[in-house]
């Protein structure tokens, strides 16, 4: 009986093992993205991530825990959000896009992260090779290679005939930025037209950017895939039509919000693919180990109000290659 007894008492003092099994199981992830998580795009954006680790059995509030930081659009915020998950000792971090990925890496060499949205993710120094990323960073590129900005630009020609000059809305403090010009300089020479380059760095310099562009004689612009752009989407448009320019963007949610067209991923597939990334570093897999993915679905996105406003009319040839058009 006191054999018995005593057998009792450990029993009780330690958990079940079923227990302690599923509280190892609980892990926490970081999410770094320099937009907002806030806005009604990122929120389908987020769900999306949500749905893609749930196919994978991971529950928010079960199995796994998610800690989320976002820059605003306030890119010199990254560093310190990035700090903050260190030392919440997640175990992966997702980040997305270019800045907020550069910043999770300069931050750390140990914590795997699943990069989402990177323009070059080679030239930025965050992978080695596509194929054989070698260090902490693996994950998913904007585009195949620089090409898609290219065939943006294209596409921005196919919708306004007489396209001489385009002026560019980019932002200097994106470190993928740089690249993406490089890559529209050489698209432009192969459509015959000519750049605009025109920055801002924050809403309060969209003005004097538009107004550059209108002295330029600028017949479109094409706004390089920025966190800070899409979170003012609405702005940019507003001032797309008050100076007629017809607009190519990266981003659909930016067509939503009054944009004339886009070019880019299927934003929502795109993000739930992150999740197979998750999936196996949670497993073991190392980042060094997994090669950065590519996107594999495109889509053209064509706001037809926003022509109409601009006076423009989109060739129905065009018009047959979208994939959505709104009405």
């Amino acid at each position: 009986r006191e054999f018995m007894a005593g057998v009792g008492a450990v029993a009780c003092a330690r958990p079940p093992a079923s227990f302690a099994q599923q509280a190892a199981k609980i892990a926490r992830i970081g999410f770094l993205v320099s937009g907002s998580v806030h806005s009604s795009p990122a929120r389908r954006t987020r769900e999306a991530v949500r749905q893609g680790l749930r196919d994978f059995g991971y529950v928010e509030g079960q199995n796994i825990t998610i800690e989320y930081r976002s820059a605003d659009g306030n890119f010199d915020r990254l560093p310190e959000l990035a700090a903050e998950l260190i030392r919440l000792d997640v175990e992966v971090i997702i980040a997305a896009p270019s800045p907020a990925a550069v910043a999770a890496k300069n931050a750390t060499a140990a914590i795997p992260i699943v990069m989402i949205n990177v323009g070059d993710p080679v030239g930025l120094g965050l992978v080695a090779s596509l194929g054989h990323p070698g260090a902490n960073v693996t994950g998913l590129s904007f585009g195949v290679g620089m090409d898609t900005f290219g065939k943006a630009l294209e596409l921005l020609k196919d919708a306004v005939p007489d396209l001489h000059r385009v002026a560019i809305l980019w932002n200097p403090t994106n470190p993928a930025h740089a690249l993406a010009l490089d890559a529209l300089k050489a698209a432009a020479q192969k459509v015959g037209a000519e750049l605009e380059l025109v920055s801002a760095r924050a809403r309060d310099e969209f003005q004097s950017a538009f107004a550059t562009a209108a002295n330029a004689r600028a017949r479109a612009l094409m706004v390089v895939s920025d966190a800070m752009f899409s979170i003012h989407a609405e702005p940019l448009a507003e001032l797309a039509l008050k100076y007629k320019l017809p607009s190519m963007h990266g981003l659909r949610e930016e067509v939503e919000a009054g944009g004339l067209m886009s070019y880019g991923p299927n934003s929502a597939d795109h993000w739930r693919r992150a999740a197979t990334f998750v999936d196996k570093i949670l497993k073991g897999a190392r980042p060094a180990d997994l090669p950065v993915q590519q996107p594999t679905n495109f889509e053209l996105v064509i706001n037809l109000r926003t022509a109409r406003a601009l006076g423009l009319t989109i060739p129905p040839t065009l018009l047959a290659r979208a994939d959505e058009v709104i009405e």
